[in-house]
């Protein structure tokens, strides 16, 4: 799934474990930004930066589809992480969509 911020950032949203992977591992660059909601099954989110630096609105627009996307999407204040793709490695034999991750930040959003 693919939105556009009112930044004129796109957001790439993965909606299954092999998508996320190919979101993630293959069509993310190394300084995208990847978001997923903290310890809760959800859909990972990619903010194409092009090199640029991405303002805080997108970054809370990107969140709040990451929450949406989660099992998690009835809740609120909800814990999304983000840190640059670079940060994010899939452990050996790991299944599909599961990923550790470094260096993240932490924002509290509700689901829109």
């Amino acid at each position: 799934m693919h939105v556009v911020s009112s930044d004129g950032f796109d957001i790439y949203i993965g909606k299954n474990n092999t998508q996320n992977d190919y979101l993630t591992l293959k069509f993310a660059n190394p300084n995208d930004i990847w978001l997923h909601t903290k310890d809760i099954p959800g859909s990972h989110v990619i903010i194409k930066t092009n090199n640029k630096s991405v303002p805080e609105t997108t970054l809370i627009e990107a969140a709040k589809l990451a929450a949406k996307y989660s099992k998690a999407k009835n809740s609120s204040n909800v814990p999304v992480d983000y840190t640059l793709k670079k940060y994010v490695k899939k452990p050996s034999g790991a299944k599909p969509g599961f990923v550790i991750y470094t260096n993240q930040k932490t924002l509290y959003v509700n689901p829109e």
